[in-house]
């Protein structure tokens, strides 16, 4: 290969590189926004928290639906990934688990408005949950187990209950400003302690 074909490809790779990070900023950003003001938050406020203008947006993700399922995914993959991260950093397995709660109950909120973003895809909603199970029932099972293994919790419970108790835990908190999920959520974990 000449040096004009490596300069180039080069090149290419280092715009496809910027691509993805510039998609990942976007993401995360529609992810805060999402959090802190639903599905349905103004996608300006996505692109100041960006910092990259609106036709970015609708350049990447045409439709809303379109937004929200990236974002979804994005941070289903950050769940996944944090897991073991956390595990490996963390003073405690217990402790990790709770990191990991916290990420997963912030995600959550998200999830909620998700089904209203889709409309009638019913077949596309559907395959997105067992994306989500595929991916996060093995960490969510992993930091359980380690936490069991290291005698810190109670070995009765499955990585799915915790997962839907929490869950359970956030829905409607978007509503209702005296109800704090992410309080209820530490609660459980710490409940998940083992009696001494």
């Amino acid at each position: 290969m000449s040096e004009n074909g490596q300069n180039a490809g080069s090149a290419a790779a280092s715009k496809r590189k910027d691509a993805r990070r510039n998609q990942q900023t976007l993401l995360d950003a529609a992810a805060a926004v999402f959090v802190t003001s639903g599905v349905e938050a103004p996608v300006r406020d996505i692109a100041a928290k960006a910092g990259v203008g609106m036709g970015t947006i609708y350049r990447h993700f045409p439709t809303r639906a379109d937004l929200v399922i990236a974002v979804y995914r994005h941070q289903v993959e950050a769940c996944a990934e944090a897991g073991p991260a956390l595990l490996a950093a963390g003073p405690t397995p217990h402790a990790a688990l709770g990191r990991w709660v916290r990420l997963f109950a912030d995600f959550l909120v998200t999830k909620h408005g998700l089904a209203g973003a889709m409309q009638a895809d019913n077949a596309g909603f559907e395959t997105l949950h067992a994306y989500f199970l595929d991916r996060l029932l093995p960490v969510c099972t992993e930091l359980l187990d380690a936490a069991v293994e290291a005698g810190e919790i109670r070995s009765d419970l499955t990585a799915y209950q915790l997962m839907r108790g929490i869950g359970n835990l956030c829905i409607g908190a978007e509503a209702d400003s005296r109800y704090d999920a992410r309080r209820m959520v530490d609660l459980l974990v710490a409940g998940l302690r083992e009696p001494r």
